[in-house]
């Protein structure tokens, strides 16, 4: 299906790059195979596993893709597989990306997402040379960077850009067809989304942390620190679950350290690991242990999902549901377009004159 496509995708409907590996090669594959932006959460700094979870990808599509990488890590390594495999595009987060990596991957036939929390990082974002800055509000799941809504936040990256040659797209939330003409009416371009995709047949979390999403709403998400701080502290957007409530208070130097209790294992891109209480991973499908007792990430927008699809049927959802709310939009406030006049027909007269009756034809 094609609307509102995007740098050079069918749609404007972005993949958000879920960790540890939630968006992995079948949810990327899918979301590229129905004309979206699908993009793989990179593993940090390895350069094999990288070029691997890639080449996997390429063989469930022959559509084009990217990658996501967090910038508060290093990961030289990792950015380099993405560039010698020539991917369509290359999102970064949390950080800043400087013109000269920009200018490498343009002349790769590579595009450069950037996704920020402020109208700052936008103007940094915009000097480096990016194609696409996705604005993400507060109300997101997952590593939120700002402290500002979507509604809020996205008309003045709008503005900054102004007539730039940049996309922007919005990220915060957005689980239904009208939250994706929310932000096109804003002025985005395009909408990023998470929570949403995790509900999905091809999303490599575990079927515990899909089904958890469908029985909270709005009302029962945090924006906390409390998870992965041994390694990086870091506010998230998590559900507020029964172990979530217990622990929100916690004391700041409470850590995922070895003095916690190991609560699981799992398995992130054939890494073993060993996850203690207060870990940032979320499960995935490899997952093993007390799994209520694990963070489980997910925006404000979660109460609007609702059941466990393929990701090619959410895309459906976004596209048909947009068009017709535009098409009753149109319908409801705009004047109807007046009638196009007919043209002239040929008026016929009878006359009779000395016996004889003919026709005079007159065109007004």
């Amino acid at each position: 299906m094609k609307f509102g496509g995007i740098l050079g995708f069918d749609n404007g409907i972005i993949l958000a790059p879920m960790g540890a590996d939630v968006s992995g090669p079948e949810l990327v594959a899918a979301v590229a195979n129905a004309g979206g932006i699908g993009l793989l959460a990179s593993p940090v700094n390895g350069y094999e596993v990288t070029v691997k979870a890639i080449r996997q990808t390429k063989k469930l599509t022959d559509k084009p893709f990217g990658a996501g990488v967090l910038l508060k890590f290093n990961n030289e390594k990792t950015i380099r597989a993405i560039f010698d495999e020539k991917l369509a595009c290359l999102e970064v987060y949390w950080g800043d990306f400087p013109k000269e990596m920009v200018d490498e991957a343009h002349k790769l036939g590579i595009k450069v997402i950037h996704q920020v929390g402020s109208v700052k990082e936008a103007e940094r974002a915009i000097a480096a040379g990016v194609d696409c800055i996705i604005a993400q509000g507060v109300e997101a799941g997952g590593h939120v960077r700002g402290t500002v809504a979507l509604m809020a936040l996205l008309p003045r990256v709008v503005d900054i850009v102004g007539d730039r040659d940049v996309t922007v797209a919005a990220a915060g939330s957005i689980s239904d067809a009208r939250g994706y003409v929310a932000a096109l009416s804003l002025g985005a371009q395009g909408i990023c989304v998470g929570t949403r995709f995790i509900a999905t047949k091809e999303a490599y979390a575990n079927d515990y942390y899909k089904q958890q999403l469908l029985h909270y709403t709005e009302q029962d998400t945090d924006r906390t620190d409390l998870y992965g701080r041994h390694t990086w502290r870091a506010f998230v957007r998590c559900l507020n679950t029964p172990f979530h409530l217990r622990w929100r208070r916690a004391p700041d130097d409470v850590e995922n350290d070895e003095e916690q209790p190991i609560i699981g294992y799992t398995i992130v891109y054939d890494e073993e690991i060993v996850l203690r209480r207060f870990a940032g991973q979320v499960p995935n499908r490899t997952t093993a242990g007390f799994l209520n007792q694990m963070v489980l990430l997910a925006g404000q927008g979660v109460g609007l999902v609702n059941d466990i699809v393929p990701a090619a049927e959410v895309i459906r959802r976004y596209i048909e549901g947009a068009q017709t709310i535009i098409k009753r939009l149109k319908e409801m406030y705009l004047p109807p377009e007046p009638e196009a006049s007919p043209p002239a027909s040929p008026t016929i007269v009878e006359r009779d004159v000395g016996g004889w009756s003919w026709i005079e034809k007159f065109c007004f």
